[in-house]
């Protein structure tokens, strides 16, 4: 078990220092055996947000983030969590399904803006789950998981991507709206965008339609550090910087109009916020706020979002017994790393964005390596802070291993209510870990993670291997090495706990942990 509280320390004694900490604060806020209920719930995901982003998580940052610290001050901070995938739209598959999305058509890459649904109408959300428990359910933000739109000519789309990559959506009738989305999988409500807010369609999508049509055309724009939105077309009412603030109105609303019910239904309340992903763009009143430039500042932003939730929840009298989860949907983008010794170290390259973020003396993942997309730590070791009053103990640190496909498996714990038959495949209730209990056993015997282009990893205890592959698999350099003409093994083998960073390749000298987890990871990938 290892923990980045003192990011700068030696890796043997973060992982000794993690393990006293787990052992130390458990028992002291040991919770009462617990009976199943239907708290709220609220979850609130983070675009490309690194650990290393967060003051609760570096003492290091150049951000302040208070209101993620307050949050981590009254529950509990997770050092070991994981994103499914290193990117955005596979690791959304997994924490609304419990299952990874692999399994599906989509095996590398993301979807983009007009891609069809990914998620199959009778597959169980988190979302129909909760609904059919009762729950109110919404979801505000960025959905990225395919819309079933209509073309010009009547048909429907049915392509993923165009062929030079991001479409601009010339050729769909947005007067048609939609199938397939937000509502047609459990939730009551949707307010949000299609996908990322550098692709297309720039417009506000509220249930199955478009709020208002998109009818500006906005040309690709581009710079070194903030800037990458693609071609398409723009609704009058949409900007960039309007999208958070409106973003956070919604959801605001839906807690006030819960609370304005009185039903005594309790609401499930999915948050996929759009930063702080590229475009940077960040309002005024957040600007300067940070030691890190602008994209510091847009980190303040999106931690001005969760203390937005927390004090509408306060003031709603919502808090008590609301579960709140912080996370993000893979690792940052603006990070270094201190690449002194390692395997294949010749060949990497700090990227601009981790250039420009070096300048502050800011780690966005820490100590990790890698970045977003990367099979390497830093791609999808996650902040994860969870806050349930009565049951979580507050300032406490878990060391567990955990997924963001977990969420599903979690909710029937926490409600006493099983699973159907096939649904969440993939996903371990964590429930136990988040009562600071003790079981005999991890909560999570293993996790399998993914990058962009499709490069696996298992993880099982203090072992990591990446089997058939040498490089990031993602964005970082080098991407991939051929052992043919670089020579050295055909895999990567880490011991996560004693060398965080994964700097020394045991490929070679652990072949029996090769041939294990190998067979471990070909049985995963052999069952649904």
């Amino acid at each position: 078990m290892i923990s980045p509280l003192i990011p700068t320390a030696p890796p043997r004694f973060c992982c000794f220092l993690s393990g006293v900490l787990f052992l130390l604060l458990s028992p002291l806020a040991k919770a009462e055996s617990y009976q199943p209920g239907t708290p709220n719930i609220v979850v609130i995901l983070a675009d490309d947000l690194g650990a290393g982003d967060l003051s609760c998580y570096n003492p290091d940052s150049k951000i302040p983030t208070p209101h993620a610290d307050r949050l981590a001050s009254e529950g509990m901070r997770f050092t070991d969590a994981h994103t499914p995938s290193a990117v955005c739209t596979p690791t959304r598959y997994g924490l609304l399904t419990g299952r990874y999305a692999w399994r599906t058509r989509m095996t590398s890459g993301v979807l983009d803006g007009f891609s069809p649904p990914l998620i199959e109408p009778d597959r169980v959300t988190v979302a129909s789950f909760l609904k059919e428990r009762g729950y109110a359910t919404a979801c505000v933000g960025k959905w990225h998981l395919g819309l079933q739109w209509t073309k010009t000519d009547g048909t429907p789309e049915s392509s993923d991507r165009g062929d030079k990559g991001v479409r601009p959506g010339y050729d769909i009738d947005y007067t048609k709206g939609f199938s397939g989305g937000p509502v047609a999988l459990g939730f009551d409500r949707y307010f949000g965008i299609s996908a990322s807010l550098n692709m297309p369609p720039f417009c506000y999508l509220e249930n199955d339609r478009v709020l208002h049509l998109p009818v500006v055309k906005q040309d690709r724009l581009r710079d070194a550090n903030f800037l990458a939105t693609d071609e398409g077309l723009r609704s009058p009412d949409f900007t960039n910087c309007g999208v958070m603030p409106r973003l956070a109105g919604e959801a605001i609303s839906f807690i006030e109009a819960r609370a304005a019910a009185r039903d005594g239904k309790p609401f499930f309340l999915y948050a996929p916020l759009t930063s702080p992903h590229l475009p940077v763009v960040t309002n005024q009143e957040y600007r300067g706020k940070s030691q890190a430039g602008e994209y510091g500042d847009f980190v303040v932003e999106t931690d001005a979002f969760v203390g937005a939730i927390l004090e509408t929840l306060d003031r709603t009298g919502f808090a008590e017994d609301t579960l709140v989860i912080f996370t993000s949907d893979n690792g940052g983008l603006y990070h270094w790393w201190d690449a002194k010794e390692a395997d294949d170290v010749k060949h990497y390259q700090v990227s601009g964005r981790g250039a420009h973020i070096r300048e502050f003396g800011h780690q966005g993942n820490l100590w990790m390596r890698g970045t977003k997309a990367d099979i390497w730590e830093g791609g999808h070791r996650v902040p994860f802070i969870v806050r349930w009053p009565g049951k979580t103990p507050a300032g406490t640190v878990s060391a567990e291993l955990v997924e963001l496909t977990d969420l599903l498996a979690t909710a029937a714990a926490i409600t006493g209510v099983e699973l159907p038959a096939g649904a969440g495949p993939d996903s371990v209730s964590i429930l136990p870990a988040l009562l600071a209990e003790k079981p005999a056993k991890p909560v999570r015997e293993f996790s399998v993670h993914h990058s962009l282009s499709g490069v696996f990893a298992i993880r099982q205890g203090p072992w990591k291997l990446v089997p058939d592959h040498r490089g990031s698999g993602g964005f970082s350099q080098p991407k991939a090495l051929d052992p043919a003409k670089e020579g050295g093994p055909k895999g990567q083998l880490y011991r996560i706990g004693e060398d965080p960073s994964e700097t020394l390749n045991r490929y070679v000298d652990e072949p029996e942990v090769v041939a294990r987890l190998e067979k471990l990871l070909g049985e995963v990938k052999g069952r649904e």
